[in-house]
């Protein structure tokens, strides 16, 4: 496991080995003591860590949903395994579903810039005209990331997508459009006002039309308005004594989605296994986007990745979020999930 170190000027190098060598420790002590069960494995990782876990599998034949501490820590509600969860940045595989059919139709072009794309941004983002749609959704474009700008934190959600976009303008570029890899958040705003204007409608409608409403995915939703709030799952910070569901809505694209664990399960297979994509489509979602993703924001945190040995998929909400060392936490538990899946076939078979 690569740790990455934050630290002061200060800092010796004894005092970095010795905080590495306990954190290792601490970890090789935990894998130590696996148990195999999925459940006690939630059970475990919960507590004492995170306020609720809910943890969704989905096989071909089957799926099963585990979930251990509360749904809202305040009311001590227990944790729901229907409860409706913010998946954050997991939007994006939905976007980049809907690009890979609207391509099919020509609507648009991996090739078509951003300069030809949104004219207005021509002479506010740099390289516009060099841009293309497939570095947008590969993340290969250079723009900044809008996230941590002053203008944002408590902006109004309700702002139309060029408001936000302007958060960057006349900004420099990360680099130069297609020499490195950077995940920015703000290409996937683009991506979203760039639908917007193709289709005349939003992006959103076009999204449960096309792949929602297919696939049957009543518990998905575009934006976190569109349902009642009892219905999703509290969010906390370790560090901040607040339920994030009540005061923060992100209803930015790419990050801005709410659904059930098991609405996510059978979106991730139907994208996987051609239920969702016709073979050309799938060709070009291949060409443009990964099929796993994880979400982070204030209070929520997911995982959600296809597993081929075990014909799996395992989504993991955590309403719980902090800082890196947490992310390292949150993955090492996920993985101890899967292993603990991969057990439960092995004494199933026997």
């Amino acid at each position: 496991m690569a740790i990455r170190l934050i630290s002061n000027s200060k800092m010796s190098l004894v005092s970095n080995v010795l905080f590495i060598t306990l954190m290792c420790s601490s970890f090789t002590g935990e894998f130590s003591q696996f148990q195999g069960n999925v459940q006690d494995e939630v059970d475990k990782a919960v507590d004492g860590v995170y306020d609720g876990m809910i943890l969704h599998v989905n096989q071909a034949d089957t799926s099963v949903t585990y979930v251990a501490g509360w749904k809202d820590r305040k009311k001590q509600i227990p944790a729901d395994p229907n409860s409706l969860f913010k998946i954050a940045s997991i939007s994006k595989l939905y976007i980049a579903a809907a690009v890979a059919k609207l391509i099919c139709v020509d609507s648009l072009a991996l090739g078509d810039n951003l300069k030809e794309l949104i004219p207005e941004v021509a002479d506010k983002i740099q390289y516009a005209d060099q841009i293309t749609l497939e570095m947008l959704l590969k993340h290969r474009s250079g723009i900044p990331e809008y996230i941590f700008k002053a203008g944002f934190a408590g902006s109004d959600p309700n702002l139309d997508y060029m408001t936000t976009i302007a958060l960057i303008y006349d900004e420099p570029a990360d680099f130069k459009p297609n020499k490195k890899n950077k995940y920015s958040n703000t290409n996937y705003l683009i991506i979203g006002e760039i639908l917007d204007r193709k289709l005349g409608y939003s992006h959103h409608k076009y999204i449960k039309k096309e792949i929602l409403d297919p696939l049957g995915l009543k518990n998905t939703y575009s934006l976190s308005s569109e349902v009642n709030a009892d219905d999703i799952m509290s969010g906390y910070r370790v560090d901040i004594d607040s339920d994030f569901k009540l005061i923060e809505e992100h209803t930015r694209p790419g990050g801005s989605m709410v659904a059930t664990a098991e609405d996510v399960g059978i979106f991730l297979r139907a994208l996987i296994d051609g239920t969702l994509l016709n073979a050309e489509e799938q060709e070009v979602y291949t060409s443009i986007y990964k099929y796993e993703h994880t979400g982070w924001l204030n209070g929520y945190t997911s995982i959600a990745q296809y597993h081929e040995d075990i014909d799996a998929v395992v989504v993991q909400f955590v309403n719980t979020s902090k800082g890196e060392l947490f992310w390292a936490r949150l993955n090492r538990d996920y993985n101890r999930m899967v292993r603990a899946v991969r057990n439960n076939m092995g004494s199933d078979s026997n």
